[in-house]
């Protein structure tokens, strides 16, 4: 294998010769650590059977491993002053893909019929920029792709909400917008040393797989999400506090029906109920006519 590109002197070096200077909008993180990159690698199982997506390759230092363990890889960069880097880093890896996108912006389907084969599985593989982890992580799990998993690294404040279980203060609508179609675990931590710039928060990479059955399937899908956002929008509030802050006071007689029918209490907060209760009484509110 070349040398690596995340070895901190040759990075160094990179970012020397092009005059890169970071920009902090974008939350420009890099990798500095070979064996991290290896353990992420291993973490998405790759194989030749895998086609993978990376959403902000940054100077390379994964596309490298990736391109060395997987069939093809499709790369988003949103930075196109990253363009020439990547063009000398990957300069000998016939099966990588560079496109300059903004991924929350990206139809994805139509990159991936356009740059990638579509014979093989189709795995998401990347360094999350920290402040639009979330919404990256979203618009990935709603786009119409069939991804076998996703193993990408984030804030481990994030991982923890992502993993959280009830009755636990990470627990919230992002933990049960995942958990419900995902399996998701921590495969392993990231010290923020490794990184350069260095960030203010340690990471995790995070490994979700989809379920082959929703874990919670519910009536109407959109009514299940409204729920989950408005009992979580003011956490020290009871569910029936938030409920008639989501619904309307007018819908008092509809709600207790709802919740009668759930057995659940109104008296509870958003935290403490499981997916499962939060489909019953989604279900519910859709038969009570809210």
């Amino acid at each position: 294998m070349p040398e690596h590109i995340a070895d901190p002197a040759r990075t160094h070096a990179l970012l020397k010769k092009h005059g890169f200077i970071f920009k902090k909008s974008l939350g420009q993180n890099f990798l500095t650590n070979p064996k991290i990159l290896q353990n992420i690698v291993a973490a998405a199982e790759l194989s030749q059977a895998d086609d993978v997506i990376e959403v902000g390759p940054g100077i390379g230092s994964l596309t490298q491993f990736l391109a060395e363990a997987a069939h093809q890889v499709l790369a988003l960069e949103v930075d196109g002053r990253l363009l020439p880097v990547l063009a000398e880093t990957l300069a000998d890896y016939r099966n990588v893909q560079v496109v300059l996108e903004d991924v929350l912006k990206a139809d994805l389907p139509a990159l991936v019929a356009e740059h990638l084969d579509g014979r093989h599985q189709l795995k998401v593989v990347a360094n999350l920029p920290y402040y639009i982890t979330t919404p990256i992580l979203m618009h990935l799990m709603q786009s119409r792709l069939d991804f076998a998993s996703l193993t990408v690294m984030m804030q481990k404040e994030v991982a923890d909400r992502l993993t959280a279980q009830p009755n636990s203060k990470d627990y919230g609508s992002l933990s049960i917008a995942v958990q419900q179609t995902m399996a998701v675990a921590v495969a392993f931590e990231v010290k923020r040393t490794n990184f350069v710039p260095a960030p203010n928060v340690d990471s995790a990479i995070v490994t979700l797989t989809r379920r082959p059955t929703p874990l919670v399937t519910v009536q109407d899908q959109a009514a299940f999400d409204q729920l989950v956002r408005g009992a979580f929008a003011a956490r020290r509030k009871t569910l029936w506090n938030n409920l008639q802050n989501l619904y309307g006071k007018t819908a008092k007689p509809q709600l207790q029906q709802a919740l009668d029918a759930a057995a659940i209490a109104p008296s509870q907060r958003a935290e403490q109920l499981s997916i499962a209760d939060f489909g019953r009484l989604s279900d519910a509110l859709v038969a009570a006519g809210v």
